[in-house]
């Protein structure tokens, strides 16, 4: 695709975007379809060739488009709210252009230094303890999904605790987590990825706000220390899924 060509289909795939927007709550949210529809419709085979922008752009139409879930129908109301915004869209067409990977300051010094500053925002805006900021012993870094960002926690938690050793050793059989029913249920996927195991995970008492009580969460660790266990990590949850719960995390922490 040359610049020009990139441009012209660029300027009509920005038009088609916001025309589905415009028109989606016209759209069925959820499709008419039996699995196996949208397979049927398509290419048995991987292209020899390319195709025309304006074919492929002709298949979201006729086939893709029939087999979706309309995610930004305002009566979509499942799962969690995923909606997007023509801002966001156009901030992904920006980070897809320039196409920088920021896995380390050195790759993409701006990305990073950009990347760490709004998760100190988020903490500010979160309330949470100055502690949690990048300038300390905090700081956070941006995953692709809240399952990914949990292993990542626990993983990092599990080193901390450990000083590094359970990297070396793999011996987890001593650390236990704790969380309240309400937290996520990627909290126990985590556990079980990590090699520590469900059964390592103390669900702890929350109040009628299904808010985790700090005072539960007290005797559960002191009980765990007395028992030889090492606690390494709770999961304090601001706006559980299930509930909308906002665990205490000053508190807590």
């Amino acid at each position: 695709m040359t610049p020009d060509e990139f441009r012209r289909n660029g300027y009509r795939l920005v038009d088609w975007v916001a025309d589905y927007l415009d028109g989606v709550e016209q759209r069925r949210v959820s499709p008419d379809v039996v699995p196996g529809d949208i397979r049927a419709l398509l290419p048995a085979h991987a292209p020899t060739g390319p195709e025309p922008f304006s074919q492929v752009l002709a298949d979201v139409d006729d086939i893709v488009l029939r087999g979706l879930t309309h995610w930004q129908h305002p009566a979509f109301f499942a799962y969690f709210p995923a909606n997007t915004s023509h801002s966001s869209i156009l901030a992904e067409l920006l980070t897809a252009g320039l196409g920088v990977n920021g896995m380390n300051w050195v790759t993409s010094p701006a990305c990073t230094e950009l990347e760490t500053l709004m998760l100190d925002w988020m903490r500010e805006l979160l309330d949470l303890p100055e502690r949690f900021d990048s300038s300390g012993d905090g700081g956070g870094v941006i995953q692709g999904s809240a399952s990914e960002a949990t292993l990542v926690a626990i993983l990092s938690a599990r080193w901390r605790a450990t000083g590094g050793r359970v990297n070396a050793d793999g011996d987890t059989t001593s650390l236990v987590g704790y969380c309240t029913d309400q937290a996520h249920s990627s909290i126990v996927k985590g556990m079980r990825i990590a090699g520590i195991g469900a059964q390592r995970l103390r669900i702890i008492d929350h109040d009628e706000s299904f808010a985790m009580r700090p005072d539960a969460l007290l005797r559960a660790v002191e009980d765990d220390v007395a028992a030889g266990l090492t606690p390494f990590f709770v999961c304090s949850t601001h706006g559980t899924t299930s509930s909308m719960a906002f665990d205490p995390t000053s508190e807590i922490s």
